[in-house]
């Protein structure tokens, strides 16, 4: 082997050990990442009725964008939007139109799989009951919750969930929580979402 293949096939190992050492050297730190998510969002409304305390399903679709403010910390706005009515006991629709939250939590790594994470905030939300039937004796106990759903619109509410590295920068999301605690009716809506968050 003369001299210039040694010297060639040298520089190339060199090359090709140090490569990943430059790579990851030159990787954004996640402190000043940002994301985008898509989530599909199953609202659960609890507590409907002065008497019987009904449940009901609905379901919405919704946008987070946030931001990494050190390794352990984000902020992050979610803008969401109902496009399933909930049906409580055949003669109330609960309808919500839009929400928007606001929320900032702490996520901490779970080996390389992803990371678990718990944020809570403030939601504001906008829907209407609508009630058939209304002078029915079975309907007396949902006639306060007949009109703007829910009574007050601001709400305090919290996430907790788990991220799963599906690739490079792209994350598969589970979580749950509280959605919203109407003051006025007691009625109150857990939101369970699945979708997915890209961080650049």
């Amino acid at each position: 082997m003369n001299k210039v293949a040694i010297r060639f096939l040298t520089t190339s190992l060199m090359t090709l050990c140090l490569s990943p050492m430059a790579a990851q050297s030159q990787e954004t730190p996640r402190s000043d990442k940002h994301y985008v998510g898509l989530l599909a969002t199953t609202i659960e409304h609890r507590s409907i009725g002065e008497f019987t305390k009904e449940d009901a399903w609905g379901q919405a679709g919704t946008l987070v964008i946030g931001g990494h403010l050190n390794d352990l910390i984000h902020a992050e706005i979610r803008l969401g939007g109902g496009f399933k009515d909930a049906e409580v006991a055949n003669d109330l629709n609960l309808a919500v139109d839009y929400f928007g939250s606001w929320y900032m939590g702490l996520h901490y790594p779970v080996g390389e799989l992803g990371n678990v994470y718990a944020q809570a905030g403030f939601t504001h939300i906008s829907g209407e009951a609508t009630l058939e039937n209304s002078d029915e004796d079975r309907n007396k106990q949902f006639r306060n919750l007949e009109g703007n759903y829910p009574g007050s619109s601001f709400s305090f509410s919290w996430i907790a969930g788990i991220d799963f590295e599906l690739f490079d920068s792209m994350y598969l999301v589970l979580e749950g929580g509280k959605l919203f605690k109407d003051t006025e009716t007691s009625a109150n809506a857990f939101q369970f979402s699945s979708g997915i968050r890209y961080e650049f």
